[in-house]
């Protein structure tokens, strides 16, 4: 049986749309500002729109290395940074940069001893002062837990981590890895290291695509199934040039994703040893807000879940569950009503925790 859209008017539009302009999602990025560049890091400030005045604790996006910084700015309509920026908070993001074989020796030393927390300081530098609410994404959340663990002086006033697993025993995806970790000793690591300099663009864009082989290989027909629902293909769209931008991972921060994170179980257990030192997670006292999405082969819920037992010294550690997969717990049309709401809570109780202070002039000669 043939299945098309419901309204073939709007699906008719929609086509002639794609037909003459080529896209439907408005993939502008939120303006922003350069405010601090460094190896490895550039820290952009978002300018806020006209007639809003940003106040409060200022806010941090820190993605993963492989997936490009637009994570949080997907397209216009459905972004967390245009949400965020419109509610009249600071809002910044962490850059990484280009990466290449190049900086394959780049490791977890680096990620949370220097990027990271040359970041943190520079926002707080920017914003007056204050402390720094983290709001990390996958990877950038285990990064944002490790360097609050590993520095306490550092000027963070909360941590907010969507879809971190932390429990890597509880991720289907991984589980077939770790006979053959116990077999090899965990060296094909080392030469993907050695031989690539890490993984590649590619690979990183065909991995990401593998877990969600069932939607990827159902896109043509719910793209003619919903040719009438101009949101669902500006999604589609927007997904589309994320994946098309994924990032490749340097070497030795693979080798320790594999050996620490997946094989050991690290963050679980007795923590990392990162830069010659144990970071674990008990180390991190400051709030921490977890979100897990409930269709995330990724990061499934079990493997968020036991943040609430490892940060057994943060002052508070919310956990909360939303509708979506890896990327759409995130910024996915349903994440507005849920993911978006829970950190909007979230935010709103770290201004009352910690004021609002005076704009600096030369911020408040931007906006």
């Amino acid at each position: 049986m043939i299945l098309f859209p419901r309204n073939l008017r709007d699906a008719a539009s929609n086509a002639a749309h794609l037909l003459v302009y080529g896209h439907i999602a408005d993939l502008r990025p939120m303006p922003t500002s350069l405010v601090d560049d460094g190896p490895k890091r550039s820290v952009y400030r978002y300018r806020s729109p006209e007639g809003v005045v940003p106040a409060g604790p200022p806010v941090l996006f820190v993605p993963p290395l492989a997936a490009p910084a637009r994570c949080y700015d997907l397209r216009r309509g459905c972004s967390l940074a245009e949400h965020v920026v419109t509610a009249g908070r600071r809002s910044y993001l962490l850059d990484y940069g280009p990466i290449g074989f190049a900086d394959r020796d780049l490791g977890f030393a680096e990620w949370v001893g220097e990027v990271l927390p040359g970041a943190i300081r520079a926002v707080s530098r920017d914003a007056g002062g204050q402390p720094v609410q983290l709001v990390g994404w996958c990877l950038g959340g285990i990064f944002s837990l490790l360097a609050a663990a590993a520095d306490p002086g550092l000027p963070i006033a909360s941590v907010a981590v969507i879809a971190t697993p932390v429990d890597t025993r509880r991720i289907g995806l991984v589980a077939p890895l770790r006979p053959i970790a116990r077999l090899t000793g965990g060296v094909e690591a080392g030469m993907v290291n050695a031989v690539f300099g890490g993984l590649p663009r590619p690979l990183v864009k065909r991995a990401y695509q593998l877990v969600g082989l069932d939607k990827y290989l159902l896109r043509p027909y719910k793209v003619l199934t919903n040719l009438d629902n101009a949101e669902f293909l500006a999604q589609i769209e927007a997904v589309d040039n994320f994946t098309n931008s994924m990032l490749a991972y340097p070497g030795r921060t693979v080798a320790q994703i594999y050996h620490d994170l997946f094989r050991n179980n690290a963050l679980t257990g007795d923590g990392m040893d990162v830069g010659g030192e144990r970071i674990r997670l008990r180390d991190v006292k400051v709030p921490v807000l977890a979100i897990a999405g409930r269709g995330d082969g990724v990061a499934p819920v079990a493997a968020v879940r036991p943040l609430t037992r490892l940060l057994e010294n943060a002052p508070e550690v919310r956990f909360k569950v939303a509708a979506g997969g890896h990327l759409g717990v995130l910024t996915g049309r349903s994440a507005m009503r849920t993911t978006w709401r829970h950190l909007d809570a979230w935010l709103d109780e770290g201004t009352v925790r910690h004021g609002i202070r005076p704009q600096r002039r030369e911020v408040l000669a931007e906006i």
